[in-house]
């Protein structure tokens, strides 16, 4: 009964000991710029951005990593254990709504989220023109980035553009804003400038709009025939004047 007992014990101190590391590993904690919970970081275009991941309540080496969205970041041998940064510099547009991960090594669990909020003015200048037949559709594109999203007016020579209903059709997204005129007529010339403006800034866009007299357009059928009239009499004539011809020869 002795022997049976030992035996037992043998086998339980492992599952002790596992249960002992889990507790361990369940016990730490990472904080990211002072956040140990999934936070948003707001900053502005430009300057850069340094996030530090810091294990807590360890008492011994752990082995830090982090990631961009899902791609892993190279990190230096030293900048790996308990405590690791990361720069983003400079912070452009293409790094908006970019999560950064630090996980830590051996339990990728235990893990604190950054989403960066990058902010900045619309991006929008120039100067377009087009020429546009008479009669026929046209539509100006403005295509602006901005964050915090921008707002959109149309100007029709300096002077707020008053929409004819069946006419101008308005579309807009958070990065595209387009004015559709139906028909143009001569009374569309003129410059259009598209305005976006947000809490950050303003951007503004210039279209000069050119309306052409319309060109007159031939039926198909009547231009086919006329070449067959033409081609028909040519002929004719020379048939006609085969016998001169000869007659010369």
């Amino acid at each position: 009964m002795a022997q049976r007992s030992s035996l037992a014990v043998l086998y339980e101190v492992p599952a002790l000991a596992v249960w002992f590391l889990a507790c361990v590993a369940t016990g730490l904690e990472l904080s990211v710029n002072n956040h140990a919970a999934d936070f948003s970081l707001s900053t502005l275009l430009g300057p850069p951005v340094s996030l530090s991941c810091l294990v807590q309540n360890s008492s011994q080496a752990e082995e830090l990593l982090w990631y961009r969205g899902d791609g892993k970041v190279d990190l230096k041998d030293g900048n790996k254990v308990n405590v690791s940064n990361i720069c983003i510099s400079p912070v452009t547009e293409s790094d908006n709504g970019v999560t950064f991960t630090c996980k830590l090594a051996r339990d990728k669990s235990v893990q604190v989220s950054v989403i960066l909020d990058v902010q900045f003015p619309p991006q929008l200048t120039g100067e377009e023109s087009l020429q546009i037949e008479e009669d026929t559709d046209v539509t100006l594109t403005c295509n602006a980035k901005s964050n915090p999203q921008a707002q959109t007016a149309w100007y029709k020579n300096e002077n707020t553009l008053t929409l004819q209903q069946g006419r101008y059709q308005l579309y807009q997204t958070s990065e595209v804003f387009q004015l559709s005129i139906k028909k143009v007529q001569k009374s569309d010339n003129g410059t259009y400038t598209c305005v976006v403006k947000s809490s950050l800034g303003v951007g503004r866009k210039d279209f000069r709009l050119i309306v052409e007299d319309k060109k007159p357009v031939f039926p198909k059928e009547a231009v086919i025939a006329a070449a067959v009239v033409v081609t028909l009499t040519v002929l004719f004539g020379i048939v006609a004047r085969k016998d001169k011809i000869f007659k010369v020869w």
